[in-house]
């Protein structure tokens, strides 16, 4: 069992055809925590602080399938942020395709000029690690699309806009990760910010000239573009995270421009200058130094569909709305115990505070009985982040221990 954290992710080759699929990560490192933020990244690597990775995938020839994920359609959030002081934006809309949206005349820099000022870097903080990625300005005040893997189990989200040298704190308004689409907030008041500019995606078509434009290798600076063409469409692809948290993800674009880690939801665009999807996976072997031609974007339809519900603050199953909790271990099933095994606890953590220990069985999280890991995962998410409650758990001595902690705020 593993909670959803972005930093250290597992790292192994790719073997076609059937290849096992995970993301980038250090070869060294342990499988994250399961209730908790994940370990911190070494700084001898920049690789090490890219979360917002690209993903191994394999394109499938099965029908979608929902992501794997905790869902939860009740606000959460309960960090205090700055309010915009402006009446809601209305719905984002899209445009049909301009004209020679499909050609190759256009250059790389002409058509990622167009489009460069609403691309903004993501950092985001990972229990004492870093990782990067890209997301899309949508709002002239701040809301911004990106990937839910890019921002999944932060504690913090700073944001860095082009032209301007601040950066500005962020927090997560809502996330799908059945679409791994998310929508954050800036949390000062700003306005007058530039947003990108969204095409019709139904009308793609194979062969048509496109740019992708993100964060990448998590450098910042000027937004790196490459340009391609798209090579197939409405592709269904499953992905993981590490050893565990696989998702489908189908409607997918599929382009040859070369992508690299950090280019997760930054921007597909046409030959105008005009999104027609949201940079998610990537498919690359040589993970730390090469680039990746194989590359898989949500269509504009589907990102600008979800989008729309979640600035809404639409209430489905596959929604959650702001932070939520976590207790800061990792877990596993016994089919000889009836409970959650603690593996691992991370330091700091409202576990480690209350004294659970590797080999602890955890039973109950305050009225509700925990038999397995799944359940202790639906018990935590039943309660909001800085929720106090009580947690039971057996020793590995066979003492029984009851204490209450407050249930620390990561993104989900």
């Amino acid at each position: 069992m593993s909670e959803k954290n972005q930093g250290e992710r597992d790292q192994r080759p790719l073997t076609p055809p059937d290849q096992t699929l995970v993301p980038p990560s250090p070869d060294a490192v342990a499988p994250p925590p399961v209730w908790g933020p994940p370990p911190p990244a070494p700084n001898d690597s920049l690789w090490h602080r890219v979360a917002a990775f690209i993903v191994l995938i394999a394109v499938v020839a099965a029908a979608a399938g929902a992501g794997i994920g905790w869902s939860l359609a009740r606000a959460v959030n309960t960090r205090q942020v700055a309010q915009s002081t402006a009446q809601p934006e209305s719905p984002i809309t899209q445009v049909t395709p301009s004209p020679g949206g499909s050609s190759n005349s256009a250059s790389t820099e002409a058509v990622a000029a167009k489009v460069i000022p609403a691309i903004v870097d993501i950092n985001t903080t990972l229990g004492n690690g870093q990782a990067a990625g890209t997301g899309m300005l949508i709002s002239s005040t701040g809301e911004i699309l990106t990937n839910d893997h890019v921002v999944k189990g932060s504690s913090s989200i700073t944001v860095t806009v082009q032209g301007r040298s601040q950066p500005y704190s962020a927090h997560v308004v809502g996330v799908d990760v059945s679409h791994d689409v998310a929508v954050i907030q800036i949390d000062d008041s700003v306005s007058g910010l530039p947003t990108v500019k969204f095409a019709n995606s139904s009308s793609l078509q194979v062969g048509d000239s496109v740019v992708a434009i993100g964060n990448a290798l998590g450098q910042g600076g000027t937004p790196h573009a490459t340009q391609g063409h798209i090579t197939a469409l409405n592709q269904t692809i499953t992905a993981s995270e590490g050893r565990a948290n696989s998702e489908t993800l189908s409607g997918m674009v599929q382009s040859d421009a070369l992508i690299y880690e950090g280019d997760s939801g930054g921007a597909l665009v046409n030959s105008s200058g005009q999104v027609i999807g949201m940079i998610t996976a990537g498919q690359a072997q040589g993970f730390r130094t090469a680039a990746s031609d194989v590359g898989y974007a949500v269509a504009a339809n589907t990102a600008v569909n979800v989008a729309n519900r979640i600035r809404a603050h639409e209430q489905s199953a596959e929604i959650t709305y702001g932070q939520v909790g976590y207790l800061g271990v990792s877990v596993s099933g016994s089919a000889s115990t009836s409970g959650a095994v603690v593996v691992g606890v991370q330091s700091g953590s409202p576990a480690a505070s209350a004294g659970i220990t590797a080999g602890s069985v955890i039973t109950r999280i305050g009225g509700t009985a925990v038999t397995s890991a799944d359940s202790l995962g639906a018990a935590i998410k039943s309660h909001q982040a800085g929720e106090q409650v009580s947690v039971t758990w057996t020793a590995s001595g066979g003492a029984t221990h009851t204490a209450t902690v407050t249930l620390g705020a990561v993104n989900p």
